[in-house]
């Protein structure tokens, strides 16, 4: 007697069993992988298409490269650029340094933590419009209670939104005012740092700061890199703040219907966003503005792979 065979069967059976389990994974996949085409592929794909053409909302017409060599001669968009890098060079470590450090106070006192984490915490809830008025008010030479203190203790303050070279300082004080997220995050991070790690290096005689360099900041590294990616992307869409301050700064906050160009003074607070905003919705040059779109996109990207292959060769390097 024969005994059929089943080979092909078996094989047939396992192909049919592998494309189920496909269709399964797709299925699950399938509320992403339709949320990432349409709010994330297709934009950008249209943004890249965009980019060649001189689009106004009305007429569409196909230009080649012409917005992309308008940008190499464009000055108001290199200005924002350099203000905009000026504030992710400066802006961004000096949150990741001043919430790391505020994090690391609270783990230390023993009374009235809650209430001061409080007061770290309440001025990242202000709605930013708000709070960025409320700062330039305070700031202010002429009504703001700083200026008034610290004349009468001898070292007058400048005047950070009218001045110029003092506009971005300025706006570091209030991004750094607004600083509870990242003290949040580094505060949960510390607090999870095993303390047996603490208390065996204390017996092998490791100093406070050994026990903090090769205990903490290993430990915390991927907080670290996220605080640092996160605050790079967020300060590259920095919008709303440098284009409050420079309205109350410059008297034109409370006057309906006039246009306002952004940057005062003297395009000091000018950032890449807000360029692209007054080009694409206020000139109504979306192509020129979909180029813009695609130079901050690709900046984000350089600096989040540069950030993350150096934290990368940090942790390797303390694994080591």
């Amino acid at each position: 007697m024969r005994v059929p065979f089943t080979g092909a069967r078996t094989g047939t059976a396992a192909a049919r069993a592998r494309r189920r389990r496909r269709l399964r994974v797709l299925a699950f996949l399938s509320p992403w992988l339709v949320g990432f085409a349409l709010f994330f592929a297709y934009p950008l794909a249209a943004t890249v298409y965009f980019s060649f053409t001189r689009y106004n909302l009305f007429t569409l017409e196909y230009i080649g490269l012409d917005n992309y060599k308008y940008l190499l001669h464009d000055g108001e968009a290199w200005t924002a650029m350099r203000n905009t890098l000026w504030l992710v060079a400066v802006l961004v470590p000096l949150k990741v340094l001043f919430g790391l450090g505020a994090a690391q106070l609270l783990t230390k006192i023993k009374r009235g933590g809650g209430v001061l984490r409080s007061v770290l915490y309440v001025p990242y809830l202000i709605p930013p419009v708000s709070a960025t008025v409320a700062f330039v008010f305070l700031m202010n030479p002429g009504t703001g209670p700083f200026h008034t203190i610290t004349d009468r203790l001898g070292f007058p303050l400048p005047d950070f939104f009218n001045d110029a070279p003092w506009a971005k300082p300025g706006l570091t004080l209030l991004g750094l005012w607004a600083v509870g997220d990242v003290m949040i995050i580094m505060l949960a991070a510390l607090l999870n740092v095993p303390q047996s790690l603490y208390e065996a290096a204390a017996i092998d005689g490791a100093g406070a700061w050994s026990r903090f360099r090769h205990i903490t900041l290993p430990t915390i590294s991927p907080v670290l890199a996220f605080s640092a990616v996160t605050g790079v992307i967020e300060t590259l869409q920095y919008f709303t703040q440098p284009m409050v301050a420079g309205k109350v700064a410059s008297g034109r906050a409370d006057l309906p219907g006039t246009q306002y160009s952004p940057g005062y003074p003297d395009g000091s607070t000018l950032t890449f966003p807000q360029w692209l905003y007054d080009q694409g919705f206020r000139q109504f040059n979306m192509g020129y503005a979909c180029v813009l779109a695609l130079v901050m996109f690709a900046t984000a990207m350089v600096f989040t792979l540069f950030l993350l292959r150096q934290f990368k060769a940090f942790a390797g390097e303390e694994a080591s």
